[in-house]
C-alpha cells in the first residue's frame, strides 16, 4: 500500500468536501478537469450511466449551471440555503492507470434546513487525474445507499 498516495488523495477529497460545506463553489469548480463527470445514479447496480436515468449526470456546463442555481436564489429547493457537514472515511486506493488514481470512500452527510436535520450516506468513487503536484477530478460517482427510495429535493451538491 502506498501510504503517501493515500494521504495525498485523502487530503484532496477532504478539501473538496470542506469547499462544498462552506459554499466555496468557484474553488470547487476549479477542482474539476474540463471533461469531468459528476454522477449520482438511481439504480445501485447500474454501470452505464450515460444511457440510464440518474439523479445527476453533470458535465462541465451542467456543473456550472448547478452552482448558478445554488447561489442565484432562483430555486425554491435552495432557499434558504442548507447547512451541511460531510464526514468522509474508509479511503481506499483502487488503482492507478495512465495518471488517473481511482479512490473509493464513504461519505456521511448531514443537512440542516428549515428546522429539519437529514442524513445521507453514500459510497463515493473518485477518478483523480494527476496534474502537476495535485489532482483534477475526472469523475465523481456518488452511490447513495438509499438511491432507490423516495428522496426529497436535495438543494446542494453531494
Amino acid at each position: 500500500m502506498n501510504l503517501e498516495l493515500l494521504n495525498h488523495v485523502s487530503a484532496f477529497i477532504w478539501q473538496e468536501a470542506d469547499m462544498l460545506d462552506h459554499g466555496e463553489f468557484d474553488a470547487w469548480l476549479n477542482l474539476w478537469s474540463d471533461k469531468g463527470t459528476y454522477i449520482i445514479p438511481i439504480d445501485p447496480n447500474e454501470t452505464d450511466f450515460e444511457n440510464t436515468l440518474n439523479y445527476a449526470y453533470d458535465d462541465h456546463h451542467m456543473r456550472q449551471l448547478r452552482v448558478q442555481r445554488l447561489i442565484g436564489g432562483e430555486s425554491i429547493s435552495t432557499s434558504p440555503r442548507a447547512r451541511t457537514v460531510r464526514a468522509l472515511s474508509r479511503f481506499r486506493v483502487l488503482g492507478e492507470e495512465n495518471g488517473v488514481v481511482t479512490v473509493r470512500c464513504a461519505q456521511n452527510l448531514r443537512e440542516f434546513r428549515k428546522d429539519v436535520l437529514k442524513h445521507y450516506t453514500a459510497d463515493i468513487t473518485f477518478q483523480l487525474k494527476r496534474e502537476g503536484e495535485g489532482f483534477k477530478i475526472q469523475r465523481k460517482l456518488i452511490q447513495l445507499i438509499n438511491s432507490t427510495d423516495t428522496l426529497a429535493g436535495i438543494g446542494y451538491i453531494l
